[in-house]
């Protein structure tokens, strides 16, 4: 972290996550704010994401010295990911829910927790409750087609999951990137949850339920089978 942070920094502001979490907790946005040749003495701005927070600016040293619990975590295995902050994060984040490899639903929220503060509030307001939406929603369909065409297969890939072994329900979190030249929507991932998973869209039931019932079926066949 001392090592590779600063150059980050000094390219616009991060996002670092702890490895789990919820709720905001442990995810910070980090912008520098006055350089300095000794990096631990970087100046810069963090705002932790748990609502009521306010943004605090520290040496990158003292900041570094917070996130020691972080890597501490899991038997000392534990990691904080570092992401480029989303300028787009304003215009909402996308949610897509799956059940294996296969859309079924979206959930459309603007999160307030790591945005720039309007002139003369402090803390991070509550965000605005998300909305639901079938898989066939106009606006998602560019994302659904990326996800169903290649992103979730190479997930599969990098992490050896087979399709079988994909949840019945899981989501996965984006932001919009930067438009490309042609002014067409990029994504980024903000994460994905494969626990806890609820509440979901209604059209994201039926599927959940099959996909329920494909796993016991294919459960007892392999029982009797051995």
């Amino acid at each position: 972290m001392p090592e590779r942070l600063p150059a980050r920094l000094r390219a616009g502001a991060r996002v670092l996550k702890q490895h789990r979490g919820s709720s905001g907790d442990g995810v910070w946005k980090v912008e520098l704010v006055r350089d300095a040749p000794d990096p631990g003495a970087m100046l810069v701005e963090v705002r932790h994401a748990v609502r009521g927070s306010r943004a605090e600016r520290v040496t990158l040293g003292s900041f570094i010295e917070r996130c020691a619990p972080y890597f501490a975590a899991f038997g000392g295995v534990g990691c904080l990911i570092d992401q480029p902050y989303q300028e787009r994060a304003g215009e909402g984040m996308v949610r897509a829910y799956l059940s294996g490899d296969r859309v079924v639903g979206f959930g459309h929220q603007f999160v307030t927790a790591l945005l720039p503060l309007p002139d003369g509030v402090e803390e991070t307001p509550a965000p605005p409750p998300r909305y639901y939406f079938g898989p066939d929603k106009p606006e998602f369909q560019d994302l659904r087609a990326q996800l169903e065409s290649s992103w979730v297969g190479e997930l599969q890939r990098l992490c050896g999951v087979a399709t079988a072994e994909l949840p019945a329900i899981w989501d996965a979190d984006f932001l919009l990137g930067p438009k490309t030249p042609a002014g067409e929507d990029t994504y980024a991932l903000c994460e994905i949850n494969v626990s806890g998973v609820f509440p979901i869209p209604d059209e994201a039931v039926p599927p959940l339920a099959e996909a329920a019932i494909r796993a016991a079926v294919r459960g007892r066949n392999n029982d009797r089978s051995t």
